[in-house]
């Protein structure tokens, strides 16, 4: 695996890119975003699911899960 690059240096190089790299760059760097959040919203779901199933689940009003916050600390 090749050693980290610091932010600055990235920065760098995205700047010696020409503008439609660049926005090309930008591009992919948005999809990639929203597929990573998809996929942690999806991870998110299938372990409330899990919980909804085997009865694990917490659920209430809001008051009920206010109450169950401030007594976990």
């Amino acid at each position: 695996m090749s050693k980290p690059v610091s932010f600055q240096t990235a920065i760098e190089y995205v700047e010696a890119l020409s503008t439609e790299e660049q926005d090309l760059l930008l591009e992919l760097i948005s999809k990639r975003r929203i597929d990573q959040r998809r996929k942690e919203i999806a991870t998110n779901a299938a372990q409330t699911l899990k919980a909804i199933r085997t009865g694990t689940a917490k659920h209430g009003t809001l008051e009920d899960l206010r109450v169950d916050l401030l007594s976990e600390g």
